[in-house]
């Protein structure tokens, strides 16, 4: 029997980060430009709907634009920390709002993540007995460099997160080393070397979109 057997995978709850403020694309709303005819938020938001492990319900972190938001048709929730403090502020709304043990959270920028992110983001939390998962994707020469907010987080760290924050804390690689973290590769020969390339200007969203 396998250990995923023997501990059923608890439900999740997925998170899509659009709270930033597209600084390098001009101050625009990120998550509401367009890739491949659909806002970017919707492109994520049918990502995630297609992975292979299923998600029990799936949130959006907004801070701008909220009703262009909802009108995709889920729960929207924006920072409760003021002043767009960063991926981390949407990683506290999201764990404040999650009903489920488990949280995944992924931006909105990077539209073409694997389907399969989230079964391997379980297996390895499972496997290593970790508080929260992380993927890692190779870089232009090779190396593999951590995607922090592409993590699955347990629901249960809301309040080490909370004293980080409040205590002026805003680097998620200083709060992740915290605690017990499964970092997985996605650099198998299946995998896209693009799964992970994000959007931060426009000039890079219209090279996503030829790809």
């Amino acid at each position: 029997m396998t250990t995923l057997a023997m501990h059923p995978t608890p439900a999740i709850t997925g998170l899509i980060l659009a709270g930033g403020r597209g600084s390098r694309m001009g101050g625009v709303d990120k998550g509401l430009q367009n890739f491949r005819g659909l806002p970017l938020a919707l492109q994520t938001l049918m990502r995630l709907q297609l992975q292979s492990q299923p998600l029990q319900e799936i949130l959006i972190n907004a801070n701008r634009n909220l009703a262009a938001y909802e009108s995709l048709g889920v729960p929207v929730w924006p920072d409760s920390i003021d002043g767009f403090a960063g991926p981390l502020a949407g990683f506290l709304t999201g764990l404040e709002r999650c009903e489920t043990p488990w949280l995944l959270t992924v931006p909105c920028d990077t539209p073409l993540f694997p389907l399969d992110l989230l079964e391997r983001l379980c297996q390895a939390m499972q496997e290593q007995n970790a508080d929260l998962a992380m993927a890692a994707a190779p870089e232009a020469d090779g190396t593999l460099r951590p995607q922090p907010v592409f993590c699955l987080l347990k629901t249960e760290l809301l309040e080490s997160l909370v004293k980080f924050t409040q205590s002026g804390g805003r680097k998620i690689d200083v709060w992740t080393g915290q605690h017990r973290c499964a970092i997985v590769s996605f650099d198998g020969p299946s995998d896209s070397p693009q799964a992970f390339a994000n959007a931060n200007t426009l000039a890079e969203l219209q090279q996503l979109e030829s790809l």
